[in-house]
């Protein structure tokens, strides 16, 4: 597909195997001085040498590695999430006065909406919607629609999460050995299939349980290191907004700060509810975030939200700035670019569907801030991938999700290691506001973080 790409050329199949065989290693050949012209061009080679190319080591061996199960914690587990499930179902069953089959649209749509005769929200082209969102809002009016949304929370978990891992754990090593993939995610973020262990749910007991059956060898702890808020930390940084920057050498709670503001109230006022609107109204702002897509996330309504995002805006004038800063460069040559030099392409922007050109202005905000993410910690694992072997240190990184990597080291070796994780990942990088990187330890992953 590259040949013809880039080559205008695919390889032909006469000639048998060996001629054939020949023809691909040309193709590379110049496929690879192609390539890496157009990095030139587009001043991408310090990328490539620096952070891509050297990862490739860092992610080998952590394939290798591979994190151990306790398979007998996740049989027990899977048990537990079919028990739960099976009373979830006569409840479900109780609630809408008949017996179904849960999983299908058809026989759902007739329950919610001819037996219970509940409100339709959307329609689609075979009925009426039962999604997440529908079930969100209908569960406002009935129980059944939240103990569908639990029912197909759990089956996720179940089916893939726990029995998946049951069947990826090696006989040999009583490890699974991920794929880490360079080259997958449009922000640059790494991505791990078979099993993903990007996307395990946290926000839910069970989801936080499953974490537990990852543990460490006899003898040896799992660190986990995470970064603290680090693309807010690089929103900072590129807007060089006074708040922001002031708050971050502070030290501050950026999210306490963003409610008292918004709310306007002292920050010794704000409570546990007010923060966490603000952490929405945050994380909001660098994902591009709508008045509408804000109501929904807050429960609130569209004028509230509206409200509180102008708020932020006439306080924060640099992240304004550097939004629309970002939007017009965008426009203009469009793709985006990171603080590394990593580009991503926008065609959407250029899309006659409105819709579709206000997700690319949602890809043109976020994707310089994820993936400068991104390519800070990588930075930092190949730093202490580097840092682990000249010490001669048994301790290996064996895990990386999003903001977070996972060491195992023996026990004697821990205080050295969680010294040297925090120097490599805190000290990658000079933005104009500190890194700070938050760090755990435990028998199991949970334990850890």
């Amino acid at each position: 597909d590259l040949t013809e790409e880039y080559l205008q050329r695919r390889p032909s199949q006469d000639g048998g195997r060996e001629a054939h065989a020949c023809e691909i290693a040309e193709m590379n050949r110049l496929l690879a001085r192609t390539l890496y012209r157009r990095l030139e061009e587009e001043s991408l080679v310090d990328l490539y040498k620096e952070i891509d190319l050297p990862l490739i080591e860092v992610l080998g061996e952590m394939e290798v590695a591979g994190i151990k199960v306790d398979r007998e914690l996740l049989q027990d587990l899977s048990k537990e999430l079919e028990g739960e499930m099976g009373r979830l179902e006569e409840r479900i069953y109780s609630l809408g006065g008949v017996r179904f089959n849960i999983n299908s649209p058809k026989q759902l749509q007739q329950v919610l909406f001819e037996h219970l005769k509940l409100r339709p929200v959307k329609r689609t082209k075979r009925g009426y919607s039962t999604d997440e969102e529908v079930l969100r809002t209908l569960s406002a009016e009935h129980e059944l629609p939240g103990d569908i949304l639990n029912y197909r929370h759990l089956s996720k978990l179940k089916s893939t999460y726990v029995d998946a891992l049951l069947n990826l754990i090696d006989p040999e090593t009583g490890r699974v050995h991920t794929s880490f993939n360079q080259a997958v995610t449009a922000t640059g973020r790494l991505s791990s299939s078979e099993p993903n262990l990007q996307n395990i749910p946290i926000r839910s007991e069970f989801g936080r349980r499953i974490r537990e059956v990852f543990v460490a060898e006899e003898g040896w702890v799992l660190i986990s290191a995470d970064y603290s808020q680090i693309e807010l930390r690089i929103v900072a940084h590129l807007s060089r907004d006074p708040l922001l920057l002031e708050a971050f050498k502070r030290d501050e709670d950026i999210h306490r700060q963003t409610a008292s503001e918004v709310f306007r109230v002292p920050p010794e006022e704000v409570d546990e509810a007010m923060r966490r609107q603000a952490k929405a109204i945050n994380f909001g702002i660098i994902y591009g975030i709508s008045p509408y897509g804000l109501s929904q996330s807050l429960g609130i309504s569209q004028r509230e939200a509206k409200e509180y995002i102008e708020r932020y805006f006439s306080i924060h004038r640099g992240v304004k700035d550097l939004i629309e800063r970002t939007l017009k460069d965008a426009h203009e040559r469009g793709f985006v670019v990171n603080i590394f030099g990593r580009r991503r392409p926008v065609p959407e922007l250029r899309s006659r569907n409105a819709s579709v050109r206000a997700f690319g202005e949602r890809v043109a905000i976020n994707t310089p801030i994820q993936g400068s993410a991104a390519d800070i910690i990588k930075k930092a694992m190949i730093t202490l991938h580097r840092r682990l072997r000249e010490r001669g240190l048994k301790a290996r990184m064996i895990l990386q999700v999003h903001d977070e990597l996972l060491v195992e080291a023996p026990e004697e070796e821990k205080e050295e290691v969680k010294g040297l994780v925090r120097r490599c990942m805190e000290g990658v990088v000079e933005l104009s506001v500190p890194l700070r990187v938050d760090i755990g330890e435990g028998r199991n992953w949970r334990e850890a973080h």
